[in-house]
Parts: C-alpha cells; sequence; structure tokens
C-alpha cells in the first residue's frame, strides 16, 4: 500500500520501530514470544500488540469519566479507519498496523471486535454499580473480544492453512484471559471490576462484597480458594486447545506460540502452587523462567530453520 508521504509521517521501518519499543516496554510476556519470531512476522505481531496497547490505554485513563474516553476511542478509531482508506496519519502505530493488516491479510473486523471488548467495561448497565459478568457464558464473550480476537490476528501472523486453528485460536485466548482474570482478582475488584462470573460467586456462597471491600492483603477463604480453583480448571481445560494448536501452525512460528503458551500456562501454575491466594500478592513468573523458556523457544527456532 504506497502512500504519499507528508513531512511528519514516520516511515515504515520508523513505524515498526516505534511499536517494537511499545512490546518491548509494556508486553511483559508476550514480548519474550515476540523474540522467538522471524523480523517480517515479529513487526507486525508488535504493531498488532501497540495497537491494542492504545486502545487500552484510552479506555483505562481514569483521568476521564467513563463517557470521555469512550468519546476519545470513538474519535481514536475513526482515525484509524480513515488510515484504513488511504488518508494520511502521523500516528506510527497505524501506519505499522495498516500494513501490518495488509501483509499478513487481516480482516480488519477482528480490529474493530478487539476495540469493541476494550469498551465493553465503559458501559456499566447501572451508573456506579460494579463491572460483572451474570455467567460464565456471559464471560467467555468478553475474553473472545479482549483475547480470542487477538489469539486471531496471531495465528494469521504466525501462518496456518488447517481451519481448526481457527477454534483452537479462540480458545487458547480464553485460557490466557482467565489466567489474567484469576491474577488480577485484587487490582480488578480496587477498580469496581469483578470478571468472576456471578452464577460461580452464589455456588461457592461468595459474597460480591466480599471482593469489593475487602481488607487489603487478606487471604481467602475456603469458599473463596474453591471459587477461583474452579475458574482456574476451566483455564486448565482451554491450555489443551493451546496444544492442540501448535502443529497447526507454521514450523517457523511454532517456537514463538510454545513460548506464550509456556509463560502464561506457567503463571496458572504458579496461582496454584499459592493455594489460590491472589489477594496478598500479584503472581508473576521470575525473569529466569522467562529467559529459560524463551531459550528453549530460541533454540527450537533455530532447529526449525536448519531443516526448513
Amino acid at each position: 500500500m504506497t502512500q504519499e508521504n507528508p513531512s511528519n509521517a514516520p516511515t515504515l521501518g520508523e513505524a515498526y520501530a516505534v511499536c517494537r519499543g511499545i512490546a518491548r516496554r509494556e508486553a511483559k510476556n508476550f514480548y519474550y514470544a515476540f523474540i522467538a519470531l522471524p523480523t517480517a512476522r515479529r513487526n507486525a505481531i508488535c504493531a498488532i500488540y501497540a495497537f491494542m496497547r492504545q486502545a487500552d490505554d484510552l479506555a483505562d485513563d481514569e483521568s476521564f469519566t467513563c463517557a470521555e474516553r469512550r468519546i476519545r476511542l470513538e474519535a481514536w478509531l475513526t482515525a484509524w479507519r480513515a488510515a484504513c482508506e488511504g488518508a494520511q496519519t502521523s500516528d506510527p502505530v497505524f501506519v505499522a498496523v495498516r500494513d501490518a493488516t495488509s501483509r499478513f491479510t487481516i480482516p480488519l473486523s477482528l480490529l474493530d471486535e478487539l476495540v469493541a471488548g476494550v469498551t465493553m467495561d465503559l458501559n456499566p448497565a447501572v451508573a456506579d454499580a460494579p463491572d460483572t459478568y451474570a455467567t460464565f457464558a456471559d464471560l467467555y464473550r468478553y475474553c473472545y473480544l479482549v483475547a480470542s480476537v487477538v489469539g486471531l490476528v496471531c495465528i494469521r501472523i504466525f501462518g496456518y492453512t488447517d481451519p481448526r486453528a481457527e477454534k483452537l485460536a479462540e480458545e487458547t485466548g480464553i485460557a490466557f484471559q482467565l489466567t489474567n482474570i484469576l491474577r488480577d482478582v485484587a487490582e480488578d475488584a480496587s477498580r469496581n471490576r469483578v470478571y468472576l462470573p456471578l452464577e460461580d460467586l452464589a455456588a461457592h456462597k461468595v459474597p460480591l462484597d466480599s471482593l469489593l471491600h475487602r481488607a487489603a492483603g487478606a487471604p481467602p477463604t475456603a469458599n473463596e480458594r474453591a471459587l477461583l480453583a474452579e475458574i482456574a480448571q476451566r483455564a486448565e481445560d482451554y491450555y489443551c486447545s493451546a496444544q492442540a494448536l501448535l502443529p497447526l501452525i507454521d514450523a517457523e512460528s511454532r517456537p514463538a506460540m510454545l513460548v506464550l503458551v509456556s509463560i502464561y500456562h506457567a503463571l496458572l501454575k504458579r496461582i496454584h502452587r499459592a493455594d489460590y491466594d491472589v489477594f496478598s500478592r500479584r503472581a508473576s513468573v521470575p525473569l529466569r523462567q522467562k529467559l529459560a523458556i524463551l531459550i528453549a523457544g530460541l533454540t527450537r527456532m533455530a532447529w526449525a530453520r536448519l531443516v526448513a
């Protein structure tokens, strides 16, 4: 896609460099997987991550009201759509994502769905009421928009031919997002958000207020541990889809996918080993473990290139 280059517009190389910088700075788990990709695919995935980051930052900027954030997001989305239609843009993320979507045949509708997921938190049913989801089916829809859609974009960059990869990528995204939800229960509650389904809270006799208004660092009760363990088991079941997806994507992309799945799965395992105490300390995968996973992935990438 060739456009006239206004004086303040970045070159494609500069645009991708900005996106790589955003991913390196912000993508705590994702970036280790990005490193294990060949250059063109790495550039594209960093561009998509930077696009996600822009949308998230606009949605989460609490210096603005929810209504103001919706207006700002809509203006940003309008500018993105104009750039897609050939309008000149000085936004390096738009420049890079426009190239990536063209290069890897990524439907723009997927990016629209991603932004729709981000805006769900800005539309509470009742003003000042906590953000909640009544059923797991409701939560699944949210996870699909904010995580599965990312997976569907990623597999287009990774490369695949078997259509089964799409459902498996969707379910892998669910596994990742459920892991994030478990890790962030305390942080989300402090922002008046509870992503654990209300039907599950009721089944385990966990009052919503016990999550929203608890003493700082208070350990989980037995009922809360059982609730979190049930969500963790759902995530564990969806990680089976991640393993099934690996052989369906291009060989040179498999190491990156393996790194990503391994890091996220390791995070879920750490939550389990902490007996689901996600309140007194935020779970994370130590840097040394991430580096070990990355080294294994890079070794696989080198081997894949040798035998190609």
